[in-house]
């Protein structure tokens, strides 16, 4: 069943209630679910509690969960939230199990705070400011590096000894299932400065060759600073869903398809030793991307097998502190793209590679043919092995072999009283047969990205009109230009079609009601809003209006990773939405009810409400 608060028809729930004519016009257009999704490091700070990074605990985003639900917003869906290294920021390179020190706000070190008197005012003082622009992520890495290091220090020394009971609570729950190779893995990454494990001398790269990794808390003082702060990121994000909770909202986690350097060096055994899995060549990227992602090993999955085991443990931890969750890249858990590991490039390497479970007999690639679920005669040859149908059927008996790991994802949800309907699957440009298969077993939907649609064929996956109920419908996402910077790049021919497209959908009899500033954009949003998926999301960039890019995918850059709220982003929004430079959320709907026919009135109230809430 759904949470109540989870979709338009729980909205509210919480203390926190939202514009109830924005709210009616969602139900009426059937959008049961609308999240902003936004990274932590994207998240507003005052000046006084910024490191150079964002973080969801801050007062700064306490003001903002109040005011994305009075835009009609359910929930707020964001990225991983696993500790990255200082030089990659990138959250999907992230931890899967440890959270990221950066949750830790700098307002609970501070008198009053949950943790005061580890860190002295001063020490705080020193480390602020700067207040906004983009995030500074190795400044912050290191500030947050020297405050967590000051706290420590203060409680190993014996300040504020209550807190040592809910600390042993922690690991006591947490330890045998990840916390302890995890604090080892920190020790042991401090003592070598920092570098990967495959670096590390011999008798240190595999989690079997060391002694028991319980016993690091005790000889390691790296090992118990890491269970010490692990505690304090995980109570700050208790405290962070709550507040979300109160604001009426709920929280999507993003469970991330790669991993980091620590949980391979935790978890080598699970993986595979001669396969890294990457993206196939595709309409995004024709040359494929080599992620260098290990694999789960498939003969260690069935009857409860060792790499079953820690997916579902990761599954478990991410539906206990999630109400939701988006499945990045889910053709990594159904029917993952391959190639050879030891390959001297890479990028020729992904791009030659496979599936692998649809390679019973290549000869390029004879050791995944004792993994091949897809029969050699299922196969169409016509087509290269990246195609969605190289793969031309299926038995029954075969797309279960395929849906092992979503299964266990749904099974998982079931038990914490989530609904399949609480999952968002990250399928593109390419959805292979066996994926297609596994989704519609579930009843679950795909993404459509409305900018990059093609108007040129009626049938194309990223076009509004062709989505389903259970589809999730977005301008972008974190990985695309943001929709202001996109339209006011479009040649005119573009442009043009654009306008056509838009007026014959949303019933315009005059083409030039879409001339003004920011009504492209903002038509564009209320064609998600008028088609048949009941799921939208929002990205932050595009919500307010941004030009600049969040994330280029491919592309190593300081600038990556980096866009953030400003402290006073109401301000912002207000200012942007008053010269059509932010998406008009009343508009869009008013838009989309017209063009439905409504007869309600809502479309009327909600040209005549104030177009935002008040800075």
């Amino acid at each position: 069943m759904d949470r109540a608060g989870s979709t338009i028809d729980g909205a509210g729930a919480g203390e926190g209630a939202g514009d109830a004519v924005i709210d009616a016009a969602l139900a009426e257009l059937g959008v049961r679910r609308m999240l902003l999704a936004i990274h932590d490091a994207s998240f507003p700070c005052d000046p006084d509690e910024d490191l150079g990074r964002g973080t969801p605990a801050s007062r700064a985003t306490e003001r903002l969960l109040p005011f994305v639900r009075g835009l009609g917003f359910t929930g707020l869906q964001l990225g991983p939230q696993g500790q990255t290294s200082r030089d990659n920021p990138s959250p999907y390179d992230g931890t899967i199990f440890s959270r990221h020190t950066g949750t830790v706000a700098v307002r609970s070190l501070r008198p009053g705070g949950p943790y005061a008197g580890l860190v002295p005012d001063r020490e705080l003082d020193a480390r602020v400011g700067g207040g906004g622009g983009r995030a500074r992520p190795q400044e912050a890495y290191d500030a947050t590096e020297r405050l967590l290091d000051v706290a420590y220090a203060a409680f190993a020394d014996g300040a504020r000894p209550d807190l040592a009971p809910g600390l042993g609570h922690f690991v006591e729950e947490h330890g045998a299932a990840w916390l302890l190779r995890d604090a080892q893995y920190a020790a042991y990454a401090r003592r070598f400065g920092g570098i990967a494990s495959r670096h590390w001398p011999p008798a240190f790269r595999r989690v079997e060759d060391v002694p028991a990794p319980g016993e690091a808390l005790a000889r390691e003082p790296a090992a118990r600073r890491h269970a010490f702060v692990q505690w304090l990121a995980h109570a700050e994000h208790a405290r962070f869903r709550a507040a979300v909770g109160r604001a009426g909202l709920v929280l999507y986690g993003d469970l991330q398809v790669g991993l980091a350097d620590a949980d391979l060096w935790a978890h080598r055994a699970a993986f595979l030793d001669d396969y890294l899995m990457g993206a196939p060549p595709s309409r995004t990227n024709p040359d494929g991307q080599p992620w260098g992602y290990a694999v789960l090993d498939p003969a260690q999955l069935p009857a409860g097998g060792p790499a079953l085991q820690l997916f579902l443990a990761r599954i478990e931890k991410a539906f206990a502190e999630y109400d939701g969750l988006r499945i990045d890249h889910p053709h990594g858990v159904v029917c993952p793209w391959v190639y050879r590991a030891d390959a001297a490039d890479p990028a020729i390497a992904v791009r030659q590679g496979a599936r692998l479970h649809e390679s019973p007999d290549l000869p390029d690639h004879p050791g995944l043919a004792r993994l091949a679920i897809a029969r050699p005669e299922q196969l169409d040859r016509s087509k290269p092995r990246y195609h969605d149908a190289w793969v031309r059927e299926l038995d029954d008996a075969q797309v279960a072999r395929y849906a092992l790991l979503l299964d266990a994802i749904a099974g998982v949800a079931s038990r914490s009283g989530r609904s399949v309907a609480d999952l968002s699957c990250e399928v593109l440009s390419t959805m292979p047969l066996p994926l297609g298969r596994v989704l519609a077993r579930h009843g679950l939907g795909r993404w459509r990205v409305v900018q990059k649609a093609d108007l040129d064929d009626p049938t194309d996956v990223y076009r509004p009109e062709n989505a389903q109920p259970a589809d999730w419908v977005m301008l972008g996402n974190h990985d695309t230009r943001p929709i202001f910077d996109l339209v006011r790049a479009l040649p005119d021919d573009a442009r043009a079609r654009w306008t056509r497209h838009l007026a014959g959908r949303l019933r315009l009899a005059d083409t030039g009601a879409l001339a003004a500033p920011g009504r492209l954009p903002t038509a564009m949003l209320a064609e998600l809003f008028l088609c048949a998926a009941e799921n939208v999301q929002i990205f932050f960039a595009d919500l307010f209006g941004y030009e600049e890019r969040y994330n280029v995918p491919g592309l190593v850059s300081d600038e990556n990773w980096t866009l953030r709220l400003p402290a006073d982003f109401e301000r912002l929004y207000a200012e942007r939405l008053a010269r059509g430079a932010a998406l008009d959320v009343r508009a869009a709907l008013a838009l989309a009810l017209d063009a439905r026919g409504s007869t309600s009135g809502l479309a009327a109230k909600l040209r005549a409400a104030p177009p935002s809430p008040s800075p």
